[in-house]
Parts: structure tokens; sequence; C-alpha cells
């Protein structure tokens, strides 16, 4: 597949699949497998992708667990879109004073002393994830809890290869992973990073996983698997954290109503806020709805300028006015106006003369998308926050808690100061697009505040520049929040001519991470991909079963 930049070749290096049984697309092998393996047994896309999910805690730990947090978003076969939020939240005991923060500069606004509330017990927020999978699994699924939950317990058991990008990961916090016993016997054996190609076994965890087949969330929020995290939380002395059982018992996923917008003739449907993806995509689409994309031709001057300066007004806006909205006022109607759009206009070549504080995400997160033939598809964006999360394992569990503390702005009397039962604000974008009212592609991606930013150029690639979902999901991304502009690597000839229209260019090895995607056609054939940027694998189901009444004779 050979995408055209200006004069450049760009060859899409994975390749796509389609089926019209269903379609399961994760960020690793087995997670995409797990969700496959629902398909084939009669499940649904909903106990596919929660089948999906726990499978990647298991083979992809650092990005993602059940003591972590984030968003499904759902369209049912009936055209309902059910967002659900599962992101961690503060505890009742925590304050807008409990870190110190330890400088103003825009690099290091989050950072707080002794990087509590990066790494180690204090870092821990009130977990989601495990309620809203079973939340969602419950409610729309079709298969007993007991079977969705099998392949994450078999891959945990019998155990899986090392990939090169989980060997990366453990080197790149090597030496906080080594300081933790129970995460460095598992991920550091022998003193030394867990080698790609070796096999790597979680049998305390793959107990844990029983437990909650037996006991659903009540296993971890109020059981056995509860009463263990907050022990380890708590052990630390100075360093513990203030997190309770309660805190645990009191967790609530949420159902929330997606956010709409249209461009050029699609439907755009998001997650809301606490998300600031179904907001912040619509007014970007509606402000570039303005120009002929098409005519700047994909990867132009023109069209990058473009991109960077409406990307960065939506950066101006999210800094505005972003959060859980039981706590902050967000003008949801107001930003996804197309009236608002055109006022944007006179804002476009006003850039921030320095680099402002922006609110940090880790961009280290996982995200599945499934479909079925019935109509069901799940678009989901979960996580642990940063590299496993707190960077501790709860002894005897196998669990490996979340470090979402760092999502929140360290000083009082912000937008995002701590607060008890505040959720996370979260760049997270699991999108879906429609035409005509019928589903026309699903996305989604890792990628911190460069997630949203992203899932806008895959929309732009495929309506304006009529792409592939191949091309679309691996084509070379931009990100900029105002002041600098990230390309990466197949834009680097773009430099010289971005840094004379005033810029400052930053190469980067990737803009967010691995996207997958998949795209539905009008004969019902579904297609998946996955891009370059993680472990992405698609799996689709065609054939099918015999015809009803055939017999067979020997």
């Amino acid at each position: 597949m050979l995408l055209t930049i200006g004069n450049l070749p760009f060859t899409c290096e994975k390749r796509p699949a389609s089926g019209a049984l269903g379609v399961v697309v994760t960020n690793a092998p087995l997670g995409t497998a797990a969700g496959n393996e629902m398909l084939a047994i009669g499940g649904n896309a909903i106990d596919a992708a929660v089948a999906a999910l726990l499978t990647l805690t298991v083979v992809e730990p650092m990005m993602v667990g059940i003591a972590g947090g984030g968003i499904s978003h759902i369209r049912l076969a009936d055209g309902r879109h059910v967002v659900v939020d599962a992101l961690s939240t503060a505890g009742a005991a925590m304050d807008a004073t409990m870190f110190t923060p330890v400088s103003d500069l825009p690099g290091q606004y989050m950072d707080t002393l002794d990087r509590r509330n990066l790494v180690g017990p204090s870092a821990v927020a009130v977990p989601g994830n495990l309620r809203g999978w079973c939340l969602m699994q419950e409610k729309y699924g079709k298969l007993p809890f007991a079977d969705v939950v099998e392949p994450a317990i078999r891959a945990a058991s019998r155990g899986f290869t090392v990939s090169h990008y989980l060997n990366g990961a453990i080197n790149e916090h090597l030496a906080d992973l080594s300081a933790d016993p129970e995460m460095a016997r598992m991920m550091v054996p022998e003193g030394a990073p867990a080698v790609p190609g070796s096999h790597m076994k979680m049998g305390a965890y793959a107990e844990s996983l029983r437990l909650v087949q037996a006991q659903g969330a009540a296993a971890l929020h109020g059981g056995a698997l509860g009463e263990a995290l907050i022990d380890r939380l708590r052990a630390d002395g100075p360093g513990a954290s203030v997190l309770t059982l309660d805190d645990l018992r009191s967790y609530s996923a949420v159902e929330r109503e997606a956010v709409f917008g249209s461009y050029r003739g699609h439907t755009i449907a998001g997650p809301p806020p606490p998300a600031s993806s179904g907001v912040h995509v619509t007014q970007m689409l509606n402000i570039l709805e303005n120009f002929d994309i098409r005519a700047m031709g994909f990867g132009s001057v023109e069209s990058l300028r473009l991109l960077a300066e409406v990307i960065s007004i939506g950066f101006e806006d999210r800094r505005a006015a972003s959060g859980d909205p039981d706590f902050v006022d967000v003008p949801v109607e107001r930003y996804t106006s197309k009236e608002y759009a055109r006022q944007c206009l006179d804002r476009i070549g006003k850039r921030p003369s320095a680099p402002r504080p922006q609110a940090q995400e880790s961009r280290d997160t996982t995200h599945v998308t499934v479909a079925d033939r019935d109509g069901n598809i799940v678009a989901a964006t979960h996580t642990i926050n940063g590299l496993f999360g707190a960077r501790i394992m709860v002894p005897e569990t196998g669990i490996i808690p979340n470090n979402y503390m760092f999502n929140y702005d360290p000083r009082p009397g912000k937008a995002m100061s701590i607060v008890p039962g505040k959720r996370v604000p979260t760049s997270m974008a699991p999108m879906i697009v429609l035409k005509d009212g019928k589903p026309a592609f699903a996305l989604g991606l890792p990628g911190g505040v460069r997630i949203f930013p992203s899932a806008m150029q895959a929309i732009l690639n495929i309506i304006d520049h009529g792409m592939s979902l191949q091309q679309a999901v691996e084509a070379p991304r931009l990100w900029t929040e105002g002041h600098h502009i990230e390309l990466e690597p197949a834009y680097a000839h773009m430099e010289t001519a971005l840094t004379g229209l005033g810029y400052e260019v930053r190469l980067v090895k990737t803009v967010g991470g691995g996207m997958n995607a998949i795209a539905f056609g009008d004969d019902a054939i579904m297609t998946g991909a996955a891009c370059w940027r993680a472990d992405g694998t698609v799996m689709a189901q065609g054939g099918g079963l015999a015809r009803p009444g055939v017999r067979f004779h020997i």
C-alpha cells in the first residue's frame, strides 16, 4: 500500500483483515485472539471487548490492569450509543494539598516532591476498570461472565512470550521496577529485564483472575483482592496511600451519553467530559470544515500549518474548561457548535508566544476496537496511566495498581485540583463515525494528550484524503499544544519549511501510540487495521455455520 506525502513515498507496514462475522483489533496478538474466541463461541462485541481487555492485563501489563481506569464507547445493534466511564477517582480522604509541587515550569508543572504522585502507593487513585468491564458485560454481553474471563486466566497460568514492546517498557523504568520486590520478581528476573522471546507466567495473577471469574467486580471492590490492594498501599509509612476499602466499595462506573457532531456528511460520535475527545474532535473538525482539505493535499506545508493551528485552538479551549462535569462547567454545546467554529477562524495564526502549563497524561495506554455480525461495536481505551502504573505490584495477587494521581493538578484552587470523588480528565478518544445513519468506521489509540488530535487526523485521512483504513491508521502524524510542533519521521522533510513559518519543530519517534480501527462496507464486510506503533493485531471471521436443514451422510 503506497501513500505519497508530497513527493515522498510512504508504505504501510501492516496489512488489514476482513470478514463478515466479526473483527477484533487490539495491540497484542493474544488480546485479539481472546476477543476472537468470544465471537467464535457465540458472544457479541461486548463479550469480545471485555475478554480482550482482561487478557491485555496479562500480556500488556505495562499498559492496562484491573486496577486502572478508562472509557468504553459502545454502539449497540439498535443504534444506541453508550459510553461507560470507568475512569479513576480521588479517594474520600484525598485533598488538594496532599502533594508538594516542585516547579511552575511547563515541562515540570505536574511534578511533585519525591515523585509521590507518580511512583508508589500515594500515586494510586480509586480504580474503575473492573467495575466498568463487569457493568458493560453484564448489561450488554451475551455469554456467562466466567467464559469471558477464561482466556485471560489461560494466558496468565500458561504464560506468554515476552515481546520487544514489553521488554522496551521494562527497560524504560528498570530502576523503579527493580526497587519493588514483587515487580522485580516478575519483570526483572535474576536482575535483568525479561528478554524478548522468553516465557512469562503469572501464576498469582491467574488466581486473582479466578477470583474475579467467581465474584465479578466485588473481588476487587470490597473483597479479598481489594483488601490485599489496600494493605499494600498503606504499608509504606510516610509514602503510604490514604485509600480505603470503602473507596473501592463505593466506586461506580457511569453510563454517559455520547457527544455527536457532523463533518462533511458524516456523524462523529465520541465520549463526553471528563473525556476531551467528543468535544474537541468535533470542534476541530468544525473549524476544518471551512477549508478545502483535500485540495491542500496530504502532508503539504499548507495542510500541516492549518492542522497545527486548529489543534492549538483545541488545546487552548481544553485548558480553559475540561474535566469532570460534576466539578467543572464544560460548555459542550458551545464548543461543538458550527457558529463557535466560525468564531475560532479569527484565532488562526495567533499562537502563544511561550509554552503554557499543560495537563499531563501518560501516553501508555491500550485500545481495542471490536465489531460483530449483528451490528454491535465497541471502541475502548483503558489504562493504568503510566508504564506499569505506580510501578509496584500487590503481593500474592499480581495486581499492578494505577498511578492516576499524576493526572490531577497538584496545586489547590485549579480546575483539575484534587477533590474527593473527582474523576481524572482524559484525552481518550474511542470514536465511532457514521454515514447516513450507518457505521462507517470506529477507531482509537493510546498516547495521552496526543490521542484526540491523532484520532482527528485519522478521520481526515479517510474522509478528506480518501485513504484506505490501513493507510489512515499508519499515516504520519503531527502534534502541538500551541508552541512547538512534533513531527513523526515520515514528516522529517517538512522541518525546514515549518521552521521557516516560525514554528519550533521537534522530530519524534511517534506521535501517540498504536491506533487500531474497523471500517464497515456496504456489503456487510468489516475490515480491521492496526498500525506500526504497537503490536497491533487484527483477526476477522468469515465463513460460518452450515446451511440450516443440511443433512450429512456417512
